[in-house]
């Protein structure tokens, strides 16, 4: 992997939001608070893929290029007394940051929308960002996927469908937000969402498709109505049938928890086993109601990805609020899956800072220890980091930095694997 030749410039954007480098101050990256310059291994070029953002409300902190002491930019370097903004990027779906922005909070600052911000500086004509790819997998890469054909093949398929409510939603993730599933569906290939829940057991802090009023706005629209099993299959099967290395999964970031809808997910799941053995079905849950996991590991399903926060209940329950159940039956849903000798992994948000904490660390290996978990899949929380660590009410406790947490891990539990997609069960098995 290539990594620059020198620690990259601090980039800051100006009073119109265009980002500039400043050769004075080497970048600094941040984990709960703390302000930390980066080792060159520890960067790698921007993804293909990735956007840059401007932090309202925020000044960028950068490190004096001697001391490696963080120092903060106020004002603009090449037009005095004009304003600054720090500047963080978002990266491109497989890769995992290892560092949040670097930046100094003012008083009246809005609060972030539900995107990761991960440190960026300027090198040599390019971008750097604190991170690493973590899955090579190039399913939702960028280069794979060319706008012209993307539309032309949706319009084809929302045309024949258009009484199929469920490609129609899909028809309107692909088309409004460029989702990359949705695409992947419509040019029959890799993996193909199946949202179905309207409602949710959870009122997570970082939940994309519904957010309270006055918090931050969601970043795509809930699907809002529970389709029928014949909808379902016509996404499906033929997805199954056709598309190369096929996955299925219920559970979207456009619905609420999918095994609230157990009664159609068993009848679809068995429906589609029955006009083929192709593929993987996954489903994406919060994994909150045993019995019904249990329920659709009997039906046929073949891998259940959990998402978790963290491994200790009370970061877990300050983060998605749950009705009616707790972290404990979580647990007790993953152990159904492996009673049924069925795949399950972690959809595992990462934040540095926090995740690699030594209690969460521990917290993280007991859980998979004693569960049978197969994999984890790395995925930056995408949250305001300083609003995270505030409403989950996080002690600054020193964290053991992301590559001495992703090693310790992976000495620890030494079957585990590690990604970043749904693996496609028939193929990796």
């Amino acid at each position: 992997m290539k990594h620059p030749g020198a620690i990259p410039s601090l980039v800051f954007a100006d009073e119109q939001g265009r980002i500039n480098d400043f050769p004075g101050l080497t970048m600094a990256g941040m984990s709960n608070g703390r302000y930390i310059r980066p080792d060159r291994e520890e960067l790698i070029e921007l993804p293909e893929g990735s956007e840059l953002f401007t932090l309202p409300g925020r000044l960028p902190v950068g490190t004096d290029p001697r001391s490696g002491e963080p120092l903060l930019l106020e004002e603009d370097p090449y037009r005095a007394g004009k304003a600054v903004q720090a500047v963080a990027a978002f990266m491109a779906p497989a890769h995992t940051a290892l560092y949040t922005a670097a930046y100094r909070t003012t008083p009246d600052a809005p609060r972030l929308p539900l995107f990761a911000y991960s440190a960026v500086g300027w090198h040599h004509g390019r971008f750097w960002v604190t991170g690493f790819r973590s899955d090579p997998d190039h399913r939702q890469d960028a280069r794979t996927f060319h706008q012209e054909r993307v539309d032309r093949q949706t319009k084809k398929v929302l045309h024949r469908h258009r009484h199929n409510r469920l490609i129609q939603h899909l028809g309107h993730c692909c088309l409004t937000y460029q989702c990359p599933a949705a695409r992947n569906y419509f040019l029959k290939r890799w993996e193909a969402p199946l949202p179905t829940s309207p409602v949710c057991n959870a009122r997570c802090l970082g939940c994309i498709s519904l957010q309270e009023s006055g918090c931050c706005p969601s970043t795509q629209d809930r699907i809002t109505f529970v389709p029928h099993l014949q909808e379902v299959l016509e996404v499906a099967v033929p997805h199954l049938g056709q598309a190369p290395s096929p996955i299925v999964s219920f559970g979207q970031g456009c619905e609420g928890e999918p095994l609230l809808q157990a009664t159609l997910l068993e009848s679809s799941i068995q429906a589609m086993r029955r006009q083929t053995q192709r593929g993987t079905i996954n489903c994406n849950s919060n994994a909150s109601l045993p019995d019904e996991v249990a329920r659709l590991a009997r039906a046929g399903l073949d891998s259940l990805r959990v998402s978790l926060n963290s491994s200790q209940e009370a970061y877990y329950s300050r983060y998605y609020r749950p009705r009616g159940y707790q972290l404990a039956d979580v647990r007790q849903s993953i152990a159904a899956m492996k009673d049924h000798g069925r795949f399950v992994s972690l959809n595992y948000f990462v934040l540095p800072g926090f995740t690699d904490t030594p209690e969460e660390l521990d917290a993280l290996t007991d859980l998979v220890a004693t569960t049978g978990v197969d994999f984890i899949q790395l995925r930056n929380l995408n949250l305001d980091p300083e609003y995270y660590f505030s409403a989950l009410q996080v002690p600054p406790t020193p964290a053991l930095g992301m590559r001495s947490w992703f090693a310790l891990l992976k000495k620890r539990l030494p079957r585990l694997r590690f990604g970043y997609f749904n693996p496609n069960i028939q193929l990796s098995g």
